[in-house]
């Protein structure tokens, strides 16, 4: 059965980091592109980044573009979201998605990935 399970939001200070993940389960890992979205209440779901099957290629929006950093470690079935220099605006529930790469352009569409986590909620105050 495949799982995405986020891990490691919270409530942090503007100007703080933190860093997500996401393990999963019951995929080929190392075959899939992985996606990084948020979406704040009343807002629709917004692309953040994302990292090739093999992670030498990463994408991002241009709102966390030098301040957020997408890695993954495929030996552990896993991607991560480094977010420093927080702010406020960057609250949101972060979702991790999976979808068989897609060679030879990641996607950032939402509707191009097949899997998705649960979602942890991430809270920037001032």
């Amino acid at each position: 059965q495949v799982q995405l399970a986020e891990s490691g939001g919270g409530l942090v200070e503007v100007g703080g980091s933190l860093r997500l993940s996401c393990k999963v389960s019951g995929l080929p890992f190392s075959t899939y592109d992985m996606g990084w979205f948020r979406q704040a209440p009343g807002k629709e779901r917004e692309f953040v980044g994302a990292i090739n099957w093999r992670g030498d290629n990463t994408i991002y929006a241009d709102s966390v573009k030098g301040r957020f950093t997408i890695s993954r470690a495929n030996v552990v079935n896993s991607v991560y979201l480094r977010m420093d220099s927080l702010k406020v605006e960057d609250t949101a529930v972060y979702y991790c998605a999976a979808v068989l790469n897609q060679l030879p352009t990641l996607p950032r569409r939402a509707g191009r990935y097949n899997y998705w986590g649960q979602g942890t909620q991430v809270t920037v105050s001032s």
